[in-house]
């Protein structure tokens, strides 16, 4: 039996069905969740994707993170579940208090869109086993409130537990501190990032296929499992 792989759809969201289908491409079951049901249909893992979750109101994920599904995926986190928080969904993971820190507005507070340089710092979390460290990869953003901000001592705690998943090169598109595009937790197991990998799983619908390894880590770790 593939392993099953929650995509939560808020009101607002509007990246669940190309989680779906990085999902499903990298050979795993997409469980549709809804937000209002507490209920995580005995999925593996989850994916908080991309979108302006209850309109964004009052800041980004901060409405989101009291939906009912929330309580149950902070609580199956907290077990070890493997959690993905992708733009809307990494500003929701913050918010819940499963990753540390903030996303604010851009620097210029400019909407930004466009394919984006990454490295990958850490290869070692549940979602990044795939690639080799210092890798650089190809990735959409699209956000308008992606300023990862957070205490030095925070940015400090992270650098030195190697928990920095990913940062940008070849330009900081939004004031990010330290350029970081992406963090997890202590135990390498919920991941947040602002770029969009689902929507470079194939070079026919992306700039690449550089962000399906996220996927495709994730269900080794499952298989594995």
């Amino acid at each position: 039996m593939s392993a099953r792989i929650g995509v939560i759809t808020f009101p607002g969201t509007l990246d669940d069905v190309d989680a779906q289908r990085a999902v499903r491409r990298s050979g795993a079951e997409p469980v549709s969740l809804w937000h209002g049901d507490a209920d995580l249909r005995g999925v593996d893992a989850v994916v908080v994707p991309g979108g302006f979750s209850y309109g964004d109101y009052l800041r980004c994920g901060a409405i989101a993170k009291f939906a009912p599904v929330m309580a149950e995926v902070v609580d199956a986190a907290g077990k070890g579940m493997p959690v993905l928080g992708v733009c809307n969904g990494f500003q929701v993971l913050c918010e819940a208090g499963l990753l540390p820190g903030v996303l604010t507005r851009n620097e210029g507070l400019h909407y930004v869109c466009r394919d984006q340089w990454l490295r990958v710092d850490n290869n070692t979390s549940a979602w990044t086993t795939r690639y080799d460290a210092g890798a650089e990869l190809l990735v959409p953003i699209k956000h308008g409130e992606g300023n990862y901000v957070a205490e030095d001592a925070v940015l400090d705690e992270l650098e030195g537990e190697g928990r920095v998943l990913l940062r940008y090169v070849g330009g900081n598109p939004n004031g990010s501190r330290r350029d970081i595009a992406g963090i997890t937790d202590a135990r390498g197991r919920v991941a947040g990032m602002m770029p969009h990998p689902e929507h470079a799983i194939d070079p026919l619908t992306g700039p690449t296929d550089d962000g399906l390894g996220l996927f495709l880590s994730v269900l080794d770790e499952l298989v594995a499992a």
